[in-house]
């Protein structure tokens, strides 16, 4: 069923309750992966050595300074386990911080989203993918390579990091949603298996995500031309067009994003015409890049909404979607394993009317 909300934020009691706990989350240390430990698929488009190139200029985002790195040539993965305080559901998500694929918002976009997922018992793999790169797929293809190496990898170590293969999501950012819904249609490309990076590919893991979460994203449009006077209705990019590989999808955008407003709700229309589960939260206000918690402002609270949709699609209990606190308990071994089964379009947990919680203690099917 497809909704669009504009829907009151939830308890503000609750928020901060979570904003507190995460805080004090994602500090251990953490486990950090090359995605290509012998070559990157294509060879590095600089020479230059990684850095953080924040100015006191820039913007806030989720309402502080936050670390912009470029020139990642050599692109990781660094998982952040929820703490046994709170419990692990056996969700996890990919994030892809934003940054024009120039650079990368690592604090704002992409530890806050941590912070967040960690607080309510997810996963977080935060994805370094390579920037600067020079256009979009499929012009270029190693924003997608990373993206599904990430996804590949993560599968792989399931048992180990205790998540279930079956509930990997992508959460993106600006630049970084784009790569999320790049991901939710073409996640079965084959290009990186014709590179030198082929050997670290193991291409019978599946990069599919389960679900995704879409905030306010860049470059799914038609560019119209800026001298017509008359500019067609925005059109999605015909390469982002909805597939049966492209999960339930949340979104969210504001309607002054002066630069791309209007990404998220015709992507919206797309998934709605594809028949694929999707929600759409608008904000009047918020403009391009608030990050995870803009203080003071009515989208300060939108990973409540988005708690509460992963809850809906079955990726965690009820528990944590209403009171996200570190007394939820972490899933034990009770639970019969289930029957792997083939993944449907749209469906966020394949093959189960009735979801069990995840139980670490049964064999991992990619």
């Amino acid at each position: 069923m497809m909704r669009m909300r504009h829907r009151a934020l939830a308890s503000l009691s609750i928020s901060v309750l979570a904003i507190s706990l995460a805080g004090n989350l994602a500090t251990a240390q953490q486990t950090v992966l090359p995605l290509w430990p012998h070559a990157t698929p294509e060879p590095a488009q600089t020479t230059e050595p990684e850095k953080d190139v924040t100015k006191p200029t820039d913007a806030l985002i989720s309402g502080h300074r936050t670390s912009r790195l470029t020139n990642v040539t050599n692109p990781t993965l660094t998982v952040y386990s929820p703490p046994s305080s709170v419990g692990n559901t056996g969700a996890a998500a990919l994030v892809f911080p934003g940054g024009g694929y120039v650079r990368l918002a690592w604090d704002g976009e992409g530890i806050d989203t941590c912070k967040w997922l960690n607080s309510i018992g997810v996963t977080c793999v935060l994805v370094k993918y390579r920037v600067p790169e020079k256009g979009h797929y499929p012009d270029n293809f190693a924003d997608l390579e990373d993206a599904q190496q990430a996804m590949r990898l993560t599968r792989a170590h399931a048992a180990a990091w205790h998540i279930n293969p079956a509930h990997i999501g992508v959460i993106g950012f600006s630049a970084g949603a784009n790569l999320a819904v790049l991901m939710s249609t073409h996640s079965d490309d084959h290009h990186v298996e014709s590179t030198p990076a082929a050997p670290d590919v193991d291409s019978k893991i599946e990069a599919r995500p389960n679900f995704a979460i879409v905030v306010y994203p860049a470059y799914l449009i038609v560019a119209n031309d800026p001298k017509d006077p008359s500019p067609p209705a925005p059109t999605l990019d015909p390469v982002y067009t909805p597939n049966n590989l492209t999960p339930t999808t949340f979104l969210i955008q504001a309607e002054n994003d002066r630069g791309y407003g209007k990404n998220a709700p015709v992507y919206f229309q797309a998934l709605a015409a594809k028949g694929i589960p999707a929600e759409l939260h608008m904000y009047a206000t918020g403009g391009h890049g608030f990050g995870i918690h803009p203080p003071g402002k009515p989208e300060e609270n939108w990973t409540d909404l988005a708690t509460a949709w992963l809850h809906e699609i079955n990726m965690v209990p009820p528990s944590v979607a209403e009171h996200p606190s570190p007394s939820v308990p972490a899933v034990g071994p009770v639970t019969p394993c289930p029957t792997p089964q083939p993944p449907r379009p749209g469906n966020p947990h394949p093959g189960s009317a009735n979801p069990q919680p995840f139980n670490p203690d049964c064999p991992q099917q990619p």
